[in-house]
């Protein structure tokens, strides 16, 4: 999915939302940046949502179709928790548990790691990133990708990365887990799914 110089993306929605964005730096220039005629509070409320929904479809990386028939799905299904139901569609897509569990440095890459058949799930290898994962479902390196330049660093990185508490990973197996399905409540995100429900709603 094309989209764009990153940093202009990220600096017009007013988040890190790339994995390129996201060092210290460029956090600091958004703080800074001028409030001109442009600014915040010259948006209306549907802007706003415009905006919450781009940074959400963008955080994930998938186009607007994919996305929309999420949103869709949750809103037929007139549940009360539909922010945190639409959370729980984009984070256990495939590729978004692969790059969680520090497979890949970015949902992007991520994305090629399994279409390009890298990964199992429950023992079956699969080519769809947007797969939808369940509690209980085993997902792996398959066997003869695991000493592949593709995970040559696997091992370092996750040193240093959280896996979140609804996933489990044995580096050295290069194996995990779905212990239990995510939730919205205490995620530090940098997008308002609520908005976002309310702006489909329109």
């Amino acid at each position: 999915m094309k989209i764009g110089p990153k940093y202009k993306i990220a600096k017009r929605l007013g988040a890190p939302i790339f994995e390129k964005t996201q060092t210290q730096k460029f956090r600091l220039k958004l703080e800074n940046a001028p409030k001109g005629k442009k600014g915040k509070k010259n948006v209306s409320s549907y802007g706003l949502q415009l905006i919450e929904k781009q940074k959400a479809r963008f955080t994930y990386g998938i186009t607007a179709g994919q996305f929309g028939k999420y949103i869709k799905q949750v809103i037929d299904s007139k549940t009360i928790h539909a922010p945190d139901d639409l959370y729980k569609k984009l984070e256990t897509r495939l590729d978004n548990v692969v790059y969680r569990m520090g497979l890949s440095n970015t949902r992007r890459f991520a994305r090629q790691i399994v279409s390009h058949g890298h990964i199992t799930l429950n023992g079956v290898k699969t080519t769809i990133p947007s797969a939808v994962v369940k509690e209980g479902d085993i997902i792996a390196v398959r066997e003869g990708s695991k000493k592949t330049k593709t995970f040559a660093e696997v091992a370092e990185r996750n040193k240093t990365n959280t896996v979140q508490d609804w996933l489990s990973f044995d580096t050295d197996k290069m194996t995990g887990k779905v212990l239990k399905m995510p939730t919205l409540t205490g995620q530090d995100v940098l997008f308002d799914l609520g908005q976002v429900i309310e702006f489909s709603k329109r």
